[in-house]
């Protein structure tokens, strides 16, 4: 009979015939391994988002006001960066990072508002 091995560590495997891991440590270390690079990019995604959602916080005390380009900017905005797009009858186009929402004025101005939920 073949022997087995951990995918993790090499180490010889008894039991189970379906065992792949030795351990719960190597099949976790194992499985970190190869979400890595997914979870790096998602982590560094949600992160951005988070950095925008907190400048518009900041920036919008009241529920509603306006901004400009440039403040945005100072802060480390990320305009290509949002979670929802809300497109008026109007036409106007609303970009959301989750209830913190900002639409494009004339001027390098931004109107930003709060979304209640």
């Amino acid at each position: 009979m073949e022997k087995r091995h951990c995918l993790e560590c090499s180490t010889e495997l008894k039991g189970r015939s379906d065992q792949k891991f030795c351990s719960d440590y190597c099949r976790n270390t194992y499985n970190n391994k190869v979400d890595k690079e997914t979870k790096n990019l998602i982590r560094n995604i949600n992160n951005r988002l988070k950095k925008n959602y907190k400048i518009l916080s900041e920036l919008n005390t009241t529920g509603k006001i306006k901004v400009s380009r440039t403040k945005l900017y100072d802060k480390g905005f990320d305009f290509q960066l949002f979670t929802s797009i809300y497109n008026t009858k109007t036409g106007n186009t609303y970009f959301y990072i989750y209830n913190q929402g900002y639409l494009a004025l004339e001027n390098d101005l931004f109107l930003l508002i709060k979304k209640e939920l």
